[in-house]
């Protein structure tokens, strides 16, 4: 069973915090859950929405259809009424109604004129009243409420007479209003505030009786609807520790499990979060989580010993690479977190780490392009630039995440292939994983191996940085050691560092660096590399990378409830860099039709599959308008190509 909850408002407005902590309930009542945020790139005011997905299976996407829509203003029942199901619900504050489209001042006059369209094409005129009415004629229970005459009722409560003090708590009348028509017990709501609002008790108390105002007005009111889908709490249901949290906090988690003592950045959407986590965690170690009840849940400190994070905001994204490359050099373990545009900034440092062989690790958050683009929206168009990016034939290692449980464990491989082949390594993530909230595993430490590589404590008087060897690495010497002296220049140089141009060092050096990249694609294991889901002998293959991992997976589990009659199978390519070209080949070798699916428009994946694996998808899904793939997407889109045969389908869903 699944449950799409949607809540929508202004920016500003708690919106985020108010999905959490409804996430954070039905999580807590057993189900596994998957949170998806949409926003503007201004500061408040326009549209925001989040959709949480629970489910007593695998969850790992949002879906188009809502079962719940949760609202407090007119906006989004305008922008989001008709994705309501029949047999949903939908939930508006009832003072409302006389709201007209053309005064929504925060739309714009393109969505105002398609919403218009759309009203007019269903027959509906621009009231919210007349978009309610048509709504519950389409079989969608409506729910009116009186949010103020309820905010009022909580204010008797608790002694406050102040509204400005009272509207504060709309949210969560509106959340509460939700998990009881969905049959959820208010005490899972009270973990969810204690989640939400933790170490403010009074917040939690005061809300806690908003939420029993609430469940007792709609108990009285609308206790007769039913829906086809419930929050029960399902007894014993999250079986074994689970955390609830973001993508930036798992990666901000799994850097400081890995070793990393210095992470720099200079502030952008998305990826900031993460230096922003790590700010907040820069003193680390174990302590108290909160109430008894929430550590199996919560953003729990997973990382037994004390320790310290230095964190630098750094004057703009060169600095933030350079300082990452200076510490490196030190021997500390080094990072530095962007999204494209930062990193457009970067190739400089980038190509003195790689003529230096400095590990160094870039995260890359990626969002919509070129230029600073859709600041706040998703798109994979970075993966040609992370590989390619530079002056010269400069190597790296570039590796994509496809969920926030494979981030953590990716983070460590990192910063173990950046020392093992001592270059830089791009981890590439996306703002589908850095905005989205999801329910996983706690991450298994016992799995975390650290390997250093060739780093020396110890030298001698005639210490060679760059000596040739039979591997193309060369044992590394962090600086300030005793008796290590070594020469670092973004010239080409020799065994010691000195600068040269002769065109027999320049041949030596630059096969040296080479096959360090050739020996990486040797050795990484094939599991690192790429992972196979469902049956190897499959004639029908998707192919892609990263986030759309998720929505591909809940796609097919959705094809196989519906009795789809022809036999699927995805290849998520994990390693983009060195390519996979010949692994790729043997796994497709028996693939009639190869369907590529990719957040980009010209298919990036693909073009590196060609130029590596001579071989071309049959088939491109493809999607650019800002929005990540849904799960029921997914699933349309693939029966489509098999059925049809389309050669390319472009993907626009979304708001």
């Amino acid at each position: 069973m699944r449950v799409s909850w949607m809540i929508g408002g202004a920016q500003g407005s708690g919106v985020d915090s108010s999905a959490n902590f409804f996430a954070y309930s039905v999580a807590s009542s057993g189900y596994n859950v998957y949170g998806k945020r949409e926003y503007f790139s201004n500061i408040k005011g326009r549209h925001s929405y989040f959709t949480v997905v629970a489910s007593d299976g695998a969850v790992r996407s949002v879906t188009d259809e809502v079962h719940v829509l949760t609202s407090f203003d007119a906006e989004t029942v305008f922008r989001h009424a008709f994705e309501v199901m029949k047999g949903g619900v939908l939930i508006y504050d009832k003072y409302l109604e006389g709201e007209r489209l053309k005064n929504q001042s925060m739309l714009e006059p393109p969505e105002i004129e398609r919403i218009e369209q759309d009203l007019d094409e269903r027959g509906v005129s621009g009231t919210l009243k007349d978009v309610v009415r048509a709504v519950e004629e389409s079989g969608v229970n409506v729910i009116p409420m009186p949010y103020m005459d309820l905010l009022k009722r909580v204010g008797e409560i608790i002694g406050e007479s102040q509204l400005s003090a009272l509207t504060r708590m709309v949210n969560t009348l509106a959340v509460a209003s939700s998990f009881k028509l969905l049959n959820g017990e208010l005490n899972f709501l009270e973990k969810g505030l204690s989640y939400a609002f933790r170490a403010k008790k009074a917040i939690v108390r005061n809300n806690m009786i908003a939420c029993q105002v609430a469940y007792e007005y709609v108990g009285a009111e609308f206790g007769g609807v039913r829906l086809d889908v419930n929050l029960r709490p399902i007894p014993n249901g999250n079986n074994g520790r689970r955390v609830l949290i973001s993508g930036t906090s798992m990666v901000g988690i799994a850097k400081i499990a890995s070793g990393c003592r210095v992470q720099s950045y200079y502030p952008i959407t998305p990826a900031a979060d993460e230096s922003f986590y790590l700010e907040d965690e820069m003193e680390f170690g174990i302590r108290p989580d909160g109430e008894p009840d929430l550590p199996a849940l919560t953003e729990s400190k997973f990382i037994s010993e004390k320790g310290t994070i230095v964190v630098f905001q750094t004057e703009d994204e060169l600095a933030a690479i350079d300082l990452a490359i200076g510490a490196s050099l030190a021997g500390i373990r080094s990072a530095t977190a962007t999204s494209g545009p930062g990193f457009s900034l970067m190739p400089e440092g980038l190509d003195w780490a790689s003529i230096n062989e400095v590990p160094v690790v870039i995260t890359i958050y990626s969002r919509g392009g070129p230029s600073t683009g859709l600041p706040t929206r998703h798109e994979q168009s970075d993966l040609l630039f992370s590989v390619f990016a530079g002056h010269g034939e400069a190597p790296r290692i570039v590796l994509a995440s496809g969920d926030i449980e494979e981030a953590f464990y990716d983070t460590i491989k990192a910063f173990n292939y950046a020392e093992r082949y001592q270059m830089p390594v791009i981890h590439l993530l996306d703002k589908s994983i850095a905005n989205s909230t999801q329910s996983v595993p706690f991450p298994d430490l016992n799995k975390v191996v650290i390997d250093r590589g060739l780093l020396m404590g110890v030298s001698n008087k005639d210490y060679r940085r760059f000596e040739p060897t039979d591997s193309g690495i060369s044992p590394r010497i962090p600086l300030g050691t005793k008796d290590a002296v070594f020469w670092n220049t973004g010239d080409e140089h020799d065994e010691h560092g000195h600068i040269s141009e002769d065109p027999v060092n320049r041949v030596r050096m630059m096969e040296k660096r080479m096959k360090k990249l050739e020996l990486a694609d040797k050795e990484i294991p094939a599991d690192e590399k790429v992972s196979v889901y469902g049956n190897a002998s499959a004639e029908n293959w998707i192919i892609s990378w990263g986030s759309t991992k998720g929505p591909i997976l809940d796609a097919l589990e959705l094809l196989r409830e519906e009795g789809f009659e022809q036999d699927i199978a995805f290849l998520q390519v994990k390693l983009l860099w060195p390519f996979p070209g010949e692994l790729i080949k043997e796994t497709l070798k028996n693939a009639k039709r190869v369907i590529d699916l990719e957040q980009n428009y010209m298919g990036q994946m693909a073009l590196l599959m060609r130029m590596n694996a001579g071989l071309e998808p049959t088939n491109y899904v493809l999607k650019f308008n800002g929005r990540p793939f849904t799960m029921t997407e997914v699933r349309d889109a693939i029966k489509t190509v098999i059925r049809s045969g389309v050669k390319k389908l472009v993907a626009t869903r979304g708001k």
